[in-house]
């Protein structure tokens, strides 16, 4: 049975509000962070009991449709004996990772810390009862490795949190309950986290989607956070920008608007608990590349695992993370402290990162044509394969009007990324224009998401059904095109997107202009079924269209209900091709 947070919350000592930082002193506190780029996140609890992919891993008390007193039966049979955090933290320093964030708490509502607020925890639930977050804040300490904490809001256990499963509402009714009351909870739990273990380095929040930010009090949870731990780092899940963002089980498309922080969120194999039947692990070489691709980004890569019941990793998830550790030993420099890619799109089959004057080619496959770095105007003094430092040459030439700089091939390449860094006389000038759709032999224009100019802080989704432009949360938000017109005609407009029951409602204008004007459609979003259900509307004509450059943006008139879309296409179809 949990009690109240309110008598912890009163011993807290009564602080002034933070004062609002300067860019500066953002930038100074989120050093680390930017500079780390590969972590490890753990997703461990009673649900590595039932271990089961079917039920929904870490879900299972959901996916399951259980009662909170049959799932409570795991508890008793959770015996970690095998959890040694000195091997846990030595496995991700091992693998590059530079920090580690580990469930407190997940939507279960078990607390894996030793908490004076409920008995659902493992210190008084089950026959472990050591408080394994206690061992591995001091193994971090003790290994140099940064520990934070992800926290559920939203809690199928406490009788307080609202709303009750469907599946429930008779067993457990919701009269009496007080989301206020949890609120309180919640934050009494949070206090007991920011002062018992040392220093916490993020703060990782998740489950915050079935309330808005003044019933979660937001604002208020934030602030008692900075004032306990001034240093942390807040994640965007509980209704509040914070410090970065979080696209999960995906990588955007591009870095975020405005140099956002962003962090992708990806599971190992399928699941973020662990699970006896999901096998599709990842392989080594797709989870370098991914990380290459999200530091390419500007992002940072939190990479999964699930250890089992008694407290391990899965052999499977050790050779991975070792197989990582071994590229990054090599290749760390091209990959730690660096910056986004000055360009877009690449001339040949890989990713790039920036430190400094010195820019880094992740190469996946070497072109049998040879290398070529179209777009880089700064000059290059030299360039070396960081795998054995060999000495490359490099030619310079032009390609239309593009610098191009050529480079010998190394004599030996790394099947997953060869790692090859350009020193050059300063910081590097590119000149890479923007992606322009050009219409081919006058038939239909199809604008696709992934090949679109997004302002503000939505963001490109690929994978599990999705090829969109989703997280638009924020009306202000647009995105564009350039597209070039050859055929003058009247083209129709069509728009492809998905949209969740209970999302619907947003309007939204469709304009095609050049400079001095241009002409509008509008739409109104209906529910397709799930944001992956995506379904193709005509919203009416663009008329007497002439040859030539245009840029096509689709930008949001209001969005009542959370969310604008998930954008998945515009298509522009003239008369004669209807």
């Amino acid at each position: 049975m949990a009690c109240t947070g309110l008598a912890l919350l009163a011993l807290l000592p009564i602080v002034a509000a933070p004062v609002k930082e300067t860019p500066a002193q953002f930038a100074g506190r989120t050093k680390w962070w930017r500079e780390a780029k590969f972590g490890m996140f753990i997703h461990w609890g009673v649900y590595a009991v039932p271990a089961s992919a079917r039920g929904g891993a870490e879900w299972y008390l959901s996916g399951s449709r259980m009662q909170v007193k049959d799932y409570e039966k795991f508890a008793p049979q959770f015996n970690p004996v095998r959890f040694d955090a000195a091997q846990w933290v030595r496995t991700a320093k091992q693998a590059g990772m530079k920090y580690i964030v580990i469930t407190s708490k997940h939507h279960d509502g078990f607390c894996m810390f030793d908490t004076r607020l409920t008995d659902w925890c493992i210190t008084k639930a089950t026959p472990f009862k050591r408080d394994p977050l206690k061992e591995l804040a001091a193994e971090c300490r003790k290994q140099g490795i940064k520990l934070g904490f992800y926290h559920s809001i939203m809690d199928w256990h406490h009788p307080d949190y609202l709303p009750r499963r469907d599946w429930e509402k008779e067993t457990r009714p919701a009269a009496g309950a007080s989301l206020d009351r949890y609120i309180d909870y919640m934050k009494g739990q949070l206090a007991e986290l920011l002062t018992n273990y040392g220093p916490v380095a993020v703060l990782w929040f998740d489950g915050g989607w079935e309330h808005n930010a003044q019933e979660l009090r937001s604002e208020e949870v934030n602030a008692m956070v900075r004032r306990l731990q001034p240093r942390i780092i807040i994640n965007d899940r509980n209704q509040r920008p914070e410090d970065h963002s979080t696209p999960e089980q995906t990588i955007p498309a591009g870095a975020m608007p405005n140099d956002r922080l962003w962090e992708t969120c990806m599971t190992i194999n399928d699941t973020w608990g662990y699970t006896r039947d999901n096998t599709n692990w990842k392989s080594t070489e797709n989870l370098i590349r991914k990380l290459c691709d999200i530091a390419h980004k500007g992002g940072n890569f939190l990479l999964n695992v699930g250890p089992t019941e008694l407290g391990e990793f899965p052999q499977p998830i050790h050779e991975r993370l070792q197989g990582m550790g071994k590229w990054l030993a090599v290749n760390g420099r091209a990959i730690y402290g660096t910056s986004k890619s000055p360009w877009k799109r690449l001339s040949f089959d890989g990713r790039c990162t920036v430190k400094g004057n010195r820019v880094y080619l992740h190469v996946f496959r070497w072109p049998d044509e040879g290398l070529r770095v179209v777009g880089l105007k700064t000059r290059v003094k030299s360039a070396v394969c960081v795998a054995g430092r060999e000495r490359l040459s490099v030619t310079r030439g032009t390609e239309g009007e593009m610098p191009t700089w050529s480079i010998s091939r190394p004599s030996k390449l790394d099947p997953i990324a060869t790692v090859v860094e350009l020193t050059l006389a300063g910081a590097p000038v590119v000149d890479d224009p923007a992606v322009v759709v050009r219409q081919q032999g006058g038939g239909p224009i199809r604008l696709k998401a992934a090949d679109a100019s997004i302002h503000g802080s939505a963001q490109y989704e690929s994978g599990g059904g999705h090829d969109n432009i989703g997280f638009w949360t924020n009306q202000n938000d647009y995105v564009s095109w350039e597209v070039v017109v050859e055929k003058e005609a009247d083209y129709q407009v069509a728009v492809t997107y998905a949209c969740r029951p209970g999302n619907e409602g947003s309007t939204y204008d469709v304009t095609l202009g050049m400079r001095g004007g241009g002409t509008t459609v509008n739409g109104k979003v209906e529910e397709t079924g799930s944001w992956t259900d995506f379904r193709t509307v005509v919203l009416g004509d663009f008329t007497r269209i002439r040859p030539g450059r245009y840029t096509l943006t689709v930008k949001a008139t209001s969005m009542p209900r959370g969310a604008v879309m998930n954008l998945k296409e515009v298509s522009l179809s003239p008369a004669s091709a209807r």
